[in-house]
């Protein structure tokens, strides 16, 4: 075995290094680093995906947009969905991402976050309820309630994130709700506010979870500070956030919970401004949450919120186009942990 103690090896002419063969050992002040780990992941986490939703005047689109979590600056594409449309939800695992919620259709969509490649069809979801919660833990997906031509669902579909199809029953909310969007830790699952269907559209302040390792239902965690729908949604592993959304007025406090513990929701500061068209499924990292379509006004801007630290929330940047309704996942979000 060879063993070299030195900084440099080039030719005389300086060109390039001889030929090393055999096994052999390095002892240098640099050296090159070996890459590790799938390679879906070798550019390093802390990406989101920002995915279809609705443009006024010109309807549904498909496009999807790349932000880099931990920086500030504009969004850029990321290719497009097989299917575009509003109310989106999304999720992810530490490689792939998911789009649920798709309004009118049963398909859903799965994107290689590493890659800027659009989207692949993920199969067929058994119901084409839209406005559910979506949420992961690491490896499983979840849509949580949702409506269908006006009839909203009680149930709770799981499915494993890396395998295509793969949707079944999990159990039911405490109620049949709709606009409930969500957030999770790596165990837990938590759903914010939403609408019933009797009183008709009556917005509510519960809060909801489930423990996403057992099949069941869900229970009462706590309540909001104010009843709301189309909650923007964002968490890490311990602390779970909903922000804006309508009451029926617009809304642009954010409040919070520490998912390990139930109990009401407090506080967290506000949103630069109103949104009323929530996006459901977590853009964040374990430091950073990213909530953006602002309608009606200011629908390319997104803002960002340091998870830990209880403040008003700052500008990020804008996405490529003015749009709303969409969905949000990232391959380091709270469900995923770290």
């Amino acid at each position: 075995m060879s063993d070299f103690r030195i900084n440099s090896i080039a030719t005389k002419q300086g060109q390039h290094g001889p030929v090393i063969a055999g096994v052999s050992t390095v002892n240098s002040t640099g050296c090159m680093k070996i890459p590790s780990g799938p390679t879906e992941m070798r550019g390093g986490r802390g990406r989101g995906v920002i995915g279809s939703g609705q443009q006024i005047p010109s309807g549904a689109v498909n496009t999807m947009n790349l932000i880099t979590i931990a920086t500030t600056g504009n969004a850029i594409d990321f290719g497009d969905m097989t299917v575009g449309a509003a109310y989106r939800g999304g999720l992810a695992s530490s490689t792939r991402g998911v789009f649920a919620n798709v309004q009118g259709d049963t398909t859903y969509d799965y994107v290689t976050i590493s890659s800027q490649g659009g989207a692949n069809d993920f199969g067929e979801i058994t119901t084409n309820h839209m406005g559910g919660a979506t949420f992961n833990s690491p490896t499983t997906g979840f849509r949580v309630g949702g409506s269908s031509s006006g009839s909203h669902t009680s149930q709770i579909i799981a499915f494993t994130i890396a395998s295509t199809g793969s949707f079944f029953d999990f159990g039911e909310q405490i109620e049949r709700f709709n606009y409930v969007n969500g957030a999770s830790s790596p165990t837990r699952g938590i759903m914010f506010g939403g609408v019933t269907m009797s009183p008709a559209s009556a917005e509510q302040k519960i809060i909801q979870s489930i423990e996403m390792a057992s099949k069941g239902n869900s229970t009462k965690f706590g309540e909001l500070i104010t009843e709301r729908k189309y909650a923007d949604t964002a968490g890490n592993t311990v602390r779970a956030l909903a922000a804006g959304g309508a009451q029926p007025s617009t809304l642009n406090s954010i409040e919070f919970v520490t998912i390990a513990t139930e109990g009401n929701a407090t506080d967290f500061g506000d949103l630069h401004s109103g949104t009323s068209t929530g996006k459901s499924g977590s853009v964040s990292s374990s430091t950073r949450g990213i909530f953006s379509g602002f309608y009606p006004a200011d629908t390319a801007r997104m803002d960002f919120v340091t998870i830990a630290s209880a403040g008003n929330a700052q500008d990020f940047g804008d996405m490529t186009a003015t749009w709303h309704y969409h969905g949000g996942c990232s391959d380091s979000n709270g469900g995923i942990g770290e």
